[in-house]
């Protein structure tokens, strides 16, 4: 469970980014927020598992209260909570086992880890993870010879081989062109379903996130104007979540 209370967050230069944040996401959601470039998703995703401090109010995620968290429990709180980003963040020029596998480096020492000295079970969970998003077959090849989307599917392949109860999605499908997009989307759909996973996606894109979220957290300014369900969100709740009509650019990915 993740619950903001009365959360703020104000940077260095003074921008405050987030304003007065109280909600609640229960395990096993599937929430995208949304809302215009700077309009404080990307911050309040990244405040969940401290990769940012929070300015004021109180988060707890599982029973932890993260401004408290540091060292070796800060770091093992990270290891329940999976992180998936626009860029993938891949080691190209290595197999896409071997990027899996890499999700379990935290748990190794410094040599096991050079060696690559991963035990039986950490290569089986690295193979059932990719079987979960359908790159299999893939498993030994370079990860720079895949498509972007194959891409996207070893980081998500990545994530799930740590056994996370969170997964944090950064614009994950920002890069991809539409059915791909859609391929990827499902693909958080299908282990959200499956796996009881909470999924708290980041986007730009309206269409994609009222397609395949159940509930819809819509973010201007800071300041959250709508939290609910994805299918109960209005063309006047729209503009106000934006600030005015949307663009093709808004919704690039509509009709696929």
């Amino acid at each position: 469970m993740i619950i903001f209370e009365h959360v703020s967050k104000t940077y260095n230069n003074g921008v405050r980014a987030l304003n007065d944040v109280s909600l609640k996401i229960n395990q096993g959601e599937f929430v995208a927020i949304i809302g215009l470039s700077g309009a404080g998703k990307s911050t309040l995703i990244k405040l969940v598992n401290k990769m940012i401090e929070l300015t004021e109010g109180t988060l707890i995620v599982n029973d932890k209260k993260v401004k408290d968290l540091k060292g070796k429990t800060l770091r093992n709180f990270r290891r329940e909570i999976g992180m998936v980003f626009q860029s993938f963040n891949l080691i190209n020029r290595t197999s896409v086992i071997n990027n899996v596998l890499s999700a379990r480096a935290a748990d190794m020492g410094f040599f096991r880890t050079l060696l690559g000295l991963y035990s039986k079970e950490d290569k089986l969970k690295a193979l059932e993870s990719l079987h979960k998003v359908g790159i299999l077959e893939k498993a030994f090849i370079r990860a720079d010879q895949l498509s972007g989307g194959q891409q996207q599917r070893v980081a998500l392949a990545r994530t799930l081989s740590q056994n996370p109860s969170i997964i944090l999605a950064d614009e994950p499908v920002a890069s991809l062109d539409p059915i791909t997009a859609n391929q990827i989307m499902k693909d958080f759909q299908k282990i959200n379903s499956d796996e009881n996973i909470t999924i708290l996606v980041n986007m730009h894109h309206v269409d994609l996130a009222l397609k395949y979220a159940h509930r819809v957290i819509g973010i201007n300014n800071g300041v959250i104007i709508y939290d609910g369900p994805s299918n109960k969100i209005s063309e006047d709740l729209l503009k106000k979540i934006y600030g005015r009509e949307l663009t093709d650019e808004d919704i690039m990915f509509k009709d696929n």
